[in-house]
């Protein structure tokens, strides 16, 4: 049986591809991508509003669900759920259709973007809610707006303020997590979530794009902020419904690449094999392999042949 049938059908717990994004339906990806270099990813309004334009086809076309998302002046966050095995064809519709209509308009050549998206998947309903509130705090930090809900380029309008108007994005199933984890009613979960952007934006976490764990320690800040809130939906599996999946946290895999570099052998089989658990592990958070190296302590080539061999 293919492994992601297994993985549909909850018959597995854990199953991670190193060389390629995970591309499960029904999971909650945070997608981040950024311009190249020192270029913007949008210079005027009208940028914005095509980009707005594109991701709601986009969204309708794969059939993707969008919960939340961020457009920055050089970069970009996606809270999204693919309701078919489609998601890597997605993201490339999208950000090549913008870059095509980009370089048409300001009349450049070469690549806008900086390489591949990047993906972290989100397996509990304490991180999915973090994952929203840094994703929508992304302009106050970045000091383009003192309130997030005015910024106009992100979502979080729909999370404070209930609209008439139809939107592609969902906000009400993020705010159901606030719904089921603390009982609070529709009204008071969006008053909640005001509170905690405005609460929140004094944690300071990192920038997801440059520390891949930055999320991890948003939230481990908003844990000690808002204990009553987040103690309540901790554990919470709303955001994966019956796929089964578990990634280890952050804490839990510094705790045992720690023990591994205490390991008395090294080089035996045992040692490589939970080397790879945590290459796969830390691939599937979303981190590249140069960091992934880091964080070990070896070689960018020391960890593709570990993932190349079976151990």
């Amino acid at each position: 049986m293919d492994p992601i049938e297994l993985i549909e059908k909850g018959k597995i717990k854990r199953f991670f591809r190193s060389r390629n994004k995970l591309n499960v339906p029904k999971l909650v990806y945070h997608i981040t991508q950024r311009a190249a270099g020192k270029e913007a990813l949008f210079l005027e309004n009208d940028d914005y509003m095509a980009m707005l334009a594109l991701m709601k086809d986009n969204c309708h076309n794969h059939n993707i669900q969008m919960y939340a998302f961020c457009l920055m002046p050089n970069h970009l966050h996606f809270l999204l759920s693919p309701l078919q095995e489609n998601l890597p064809e997605a993201m490339k519709n999208l950000f090549s259709k913008y870059a095509v209509r980009f370089n048409k308009k300001y009349e450049r050549k070469g690549h806008l973007f900086a390489g591949p998206y990047r993906q972290a998947t989100i397996l509990e309903d304490s991180y999915l809610l973090a994952a929203s509130l840094y994703i929508h705090l992304n302009p106050v930090r970045a000091g383009l707006a003192s309130d997030p809900i005015v910024y106009r380029w992100s979502s979080a309008r729909l999370y404070v303020k209930r609209s008439s108007r139809k939107s592609f994005v969902d906000a009400d199933y993020i705010l159901g997590v606030l719904e089921h984890g603390v009982g609070a009613k529709a009204k008071r979960a969006r008053e909640l979530y005001a509170d905690l952007l405005e609460r929140g934006s004094d944690i300071t976490p990192g920038e997801v794009l440059e520390q891949p764990e930055a999320i991890e320690g948003f939230h481990r800040g908003l844990l000690n902020t808002f204990p009553s809130v987040f103690g309540g939906i901790r554990g919470g599996r709303r955001a994966i419904g019956d796929l089964g999946l578990e990634l280890e946290s952050i804490t839990e895999i510094e705790k045992k690449i720690e023990e591994l570099n205490k390991a008395e052998r090294p080089l035996s089989p045992e040692t490589r094999r939970a080397k790879k658990y945590l290459i796969e592990q830390l691939l599937a958070r979303g981190f590249q392999k140069k960091e992934i190296a880091e964080k070990l302590g070896v070689s960018r080539k020391t960890v593709y042949n570990i993932l190349r061999r079976s151990y």
